[in-house]
């Protein structure tokens, strides 16, 4: 018995020494009001609402962005819309300004360096294949991607090839094409892309589960097929409608429905294989949405209240455009049922990671680790300010002070910000520029200071709003 305790003792501290797994899941304009542990009364969400139970449910997260790329690129460098490299969707009239480059950090290069093995499964968006190769999912830190790197060609669900690493792997599904970059919608469907993305994310787990790694798990769905919804009217294009076939809602909203828990099903899924595999103690899980709630595959948006008791959705500044579901799940380190009000947003993962990882935080992050909040500890450090800018219709920014007061500044740069106090007013429907101007001169002369120039994302105040000054 003796000739085994050293070997006892050793396995003991490797135990204790192994970095935690990290699992992001990322759903697709999903909206806050999405989720029945949010407040969702007709679409059914069991595992997230049970996830929620089994962790901790965040009431004031954000989105990195009001739209797709930037706010993946908040979440995969740590630097808030102001700082990080890809600040709007370019889409076609410009893919090399919605790429990454060699000299970024991401998350994912940040732990591979640490000896984590990390992949991307699902939609990327932040690189192709045909421009600005540096973006590439394999030269921003991930061992292994497989899905889809243009954000378009990631509206349709039932696509003919689907990418891994950089070669093209072909699908069954027979696809009429609309515009281009992939877009179309499927006339014949025998492959649903968010099916394969759970198969693959279930084997990747699996075939790590005895070394640390990052699985960034970057879903596609509730997202609309937009183009299918141009032509066809219905861009919800789920493979069924599950549990709500037989209800009394047009097909868009059944099919917006099944989506939204058929995404829940496979959180379940990825779940119950930890506890089968013995790592759920290892890993921690968190999951979220790329932003607010869509309005783009034909469906009644409000009949399921997506955004919630917030104004806005995809494309807003309001709180309904950018705060969004989180949740983090970690057996055995987080307390079961807790719900934190602590204010944080996707950029916050990067040192949140680090910490997990019992890593440094790289310099120059926009990034505050929420691990205090997540293991209930005292020190949990705060955002003075989050902040956002969109630049579709005119040039817009947002910022936060101190989780309370909200500023949105349209128009010109020396416009007095729209000011609400989410304290009392969550939906913002009040200005309180008036009778608070030094808050709201506060706000603004942030709003000057906050970002950094960038060639490609140049502020365009729309020249018509700026004469109501």
């Amino acid at each position: 018995m003796r000739s085994l305790l050293p070997l006892l003792l050793c396995v003991l501290a490797l135990a204790a020494d192994r970095k935690p797994n990290l699992i992001y899941i990322l759903a697709d304009d999903l909206g806050y009001g999405d989720l029945g542990v949010y407040g969702q009364k007709l679409i059914r969400t069991p595992e997230l609402d049970r996830m929620a139970r089994e962790g901790v449910r965040f009431t004031q997260f954000y989105a990195g962005a009001t739209v797709c790329a930037p706010s993946r690129s908040v979440l995969m460098t740590g630097l808030h819309q102001g700082h990080t490299r890809v600040r709007g969707n370019s889409g076609i009239n410009n893919p090399a300004a919605q790429s990454l480059r060699g000299e970024d950090l991401t998350v994912a290069k940040f732990l591979q360096s640490a000896g984590y093995r990390t992949a991307l499964i699902g939609k990327w968006g932040l690189g192709d294949i045909e421009v600005a190769e540096a973006g590439l999912p394999r030269k921003q830190g991930f061992d292994e991607f497989y899905g889809f790197l243009n954000q378009v060609h990631a509206h349709n669900h039932f696509p003919d090839y689907l990418w891994r690493n950089e070669t093209r792997e072909p699908l069954p599904n027979v696809v009429t094409p609309v515009g281009g970059h992939g877009g179309g919608y499927a006339t014949k469907k025998e492959k649903f892309a968010d099916d394969l993305f759970a198969e693959e994310s279930l084997r990747f787990v699996e075939r790590n589960r005895d070394r640390p790694f990052f699985l960034y798990w970057s879903m596609v769905i509730p997202h609309a097929n937009n183009e299918r919804t141009a032509v066809l009217k219905d861009g919800a294009d789920a493979p069924d409608f599950g549990p709500y076939a037989e209800a009394s809602w047009p097909d868009p909203d059944k099919g917006q429905a099944a989506l939204v828990t058929l995404m829940d099903s496979y959180v379940g899924r990825m779940l119950r294989k930890l506890r089968e595999l013995g790592i759920d103690k290892d890993t921690l899980v968190v999951f979220s949405s790329d932003n607010g709630p869509h309005r783009e595959a034909g469906q009644d948006p409000e009949r399921f209240d997506p955004n919630g008791p917030y104004t806005g959705y995809k494309r807003d500044l309001t709180d309904g455009g950018i705060r969004v579901p989180f949740i983090a799940w970690w057996p055995g380190r987080v307390r079961p049922g807790t719900e934190t009000g602590h204010v944080s947003y996707a950029g916050d993962f990067f040192a949140t990671a680090a910490e997990a990882a019992g890593l440094p935080t790289p310099a120059g992050l926009d990034s505050i680790s929420f691990v205090p909040t997540l293991l209930g500890r005292d020190g949990q450090k705060k955002h003075e300010f989050l902040y956002w800018e969109f630049h579709e219709r005119g040039f817009q920014q947002a910022a936060l002070l101190d989780g309370r007061w909200k500023g949105i500044r349209t128009g010109g740069p020396d416009r007095t910000v729209r000011l609400h106090d989410l304290s009392v007013d969550v939906a913002e429907q009040k200005d309180l520029a008036a009778e608070h101007p030094d808050v709201a001169r506060r706000i603004g002369d942030y709003l000057k200071t906050a970002r950094t120039d960038a060639e490609d994302w140049k502020p365009y105040w729309l020249a018509a709003d700026a004469k109501k000054k």
